[in-house]
């Protein structure tokens, strides 16, 4: 398993980093950019093309960010607030002890994509496709993956709070190393997921529920 970088020097790029300059624009190309300290207040860089690019201690208020592609892209201390990020395109991006509030990630494609000690905040992530992207030590609290596919996905040391995944399609998901797992709709919809045995005897009264088995004393 690669190491998630957790410093700006551990990037094998970190030394071709220029200053962003300005602010961001709809289409936009930004290649070895280092965006540090700055606020974003409702962006319009939908479209954008991001690559081999560093964002440290930045805030996106709002905006629309959709369909902006990120490759090979470092955030650290990276708050987006109600940002627009419907349809957009994520590879071999980390994502280090950062906040999602309110955002619209719908549609959204991600590979090979790590969140280490984030917040991640009534996000919705209804139809995104997730492979090989990884939730490290992070909070996930009214997240919705409602009718997405996850494939190769795994939540160590990570606690779901209220998870929503009516019609998602799983496959190869690891929740065993999950620090708590409440699954707010469509339980069914673990059938390809691994759970240790102590998650299946927390969730059997919703898979009871889902089967319509009504559980009684005897």
């Amino acid at each position: 398993m690669t190491a998630v970088p957790r410093e700006l020097a551990d990037l094998p790029y970190a030394r071709h980093l220029e200053p962003l300059r300005g602010e961001l624009e709809t289409e936009g190309v930004y290649d070895t950019v280092h965006a540090d300290e700055r606020e974003f207040q409702e962006p319009r860089a939908g479209g954008a093309r991001f690559v081999e690019c560093a964002f440290t201690s930045v805030a996106f208020e709002g905006g629309r960010m959709r369909r902006a592609r990120f490759t090979d892209v470092w955030c650290h201390t990276v708050r987006w607030v109600g940002t627009d990020l419907a349809e957009s395109g994520w590879m071999d991006a980390t994502v280090v002890s950062g906040m999602l509030a309110g955002v619209q990630a719908f549609g959204a494609t991600l590979r090979r994509v790590t969140f280490s000690h984030c917040k991640l905040d009534s996000v919705n992530w209804r139809s995104a496709a997730l492979r090989e992207v990884r939730f490290v030590d992070c909070l996930l609290r009214d997240v919705d993956f409602g009718e997405a596919t996850l494939t190769d996905v795994s939540f160590p040391g990570s606690a779901l709070d209220g998870v929503h995944l009516r019609g998602a399609r799983l496959g190869k998901v690891d929740l065993r190393g999950a620090a708590s797992l409440e699954i707010a709709d469509g339980v069914e919809a673990l059938r390809g997921a691994t759970i240790d045995h102590g998650q299946l005897l927390d969730l059997a009264p919703d898979f009871a529920r889902a089967l319509g088995v009504t559980v009684a004393p005897r």
